[in-house]
């Protein structure tokens, strides 16, 4: 019986359930090594969205180790472009006092990734929306995107970080 265990446990081991690592695969071209993803647009009264998601799409391709990134159009394979359409605010929850104590924030854009060879559309979304949800801080200031943006808050970096990792995964994986 110990031996049956054993020899089941070592070939369980030994066995593969042919599952790969989610996201880390690629459907481009060979010949895709250079991709430009220049500053995106910002069409948002929010101050420095377009940075900050810019960076964080930049900094998930380097990750990937397969493609080399720069941040403009010049000399590349492919090239990503992107509007920041809109950053909304709303209330998610309110306290005893009826006063909203936390806030939903949604950001919408259009993204193309586009194959610079061939001229064609790899992947494209005119309509990518991220939600996130964030404590406020200041009553003041809670239900101003352009205060709540400017300050970088973790529910900014969150929502970019997300936003990067759903683009550059759709974009390499063609989904």
């Amino acid at each position: 019986m110990k031996r049956a265990i054993a020899v089941l446990m070592v070939a369980l081991m030994t066995s593969s359930c042919g599952y790969a690592l989610a996201g880390r695969g690629s459907s481009l071209p060979d010949y895709i090594r250079v991709i430009g993803v220049p500053l995106f647009k910002n069409a948002t009264p929010a101050f420095d969205i377009d940075r900050i998601i810019t960076e964080r799409v930049r900094t998930e391709l380097i990750g990937r180790g397969k493609y080399r990134v720069q941040p403009d159009a010049a000399g590349v394979d492919a090239l990503v472009e992107a509007t920041i359409l809109s950053v909304l605010l709303s209330p998610a929850t309110y306290d005893q006092n009826r006063q909203a104590s936390r806030y939903n924030i949604t950001i919408t854009a259009s993204v193309t990734f586009r194959d610079l060879k061939t001229g064609k559309e790899i992947w494209a979304n005119p309509a990518l929306s991220f939600r996130d949800e964030y404590q406020i801080t200041n009553a003041a200031s809670a239900a101003d995107v352009t205060a709540f943006v400017g300050n970088e808050s973790n529910a900014v970096t969150r929502l970019a970080t997300d936003f990067a990792r759903t683009v550059v995964s759709a974009m390499l994986e063609a989904f």
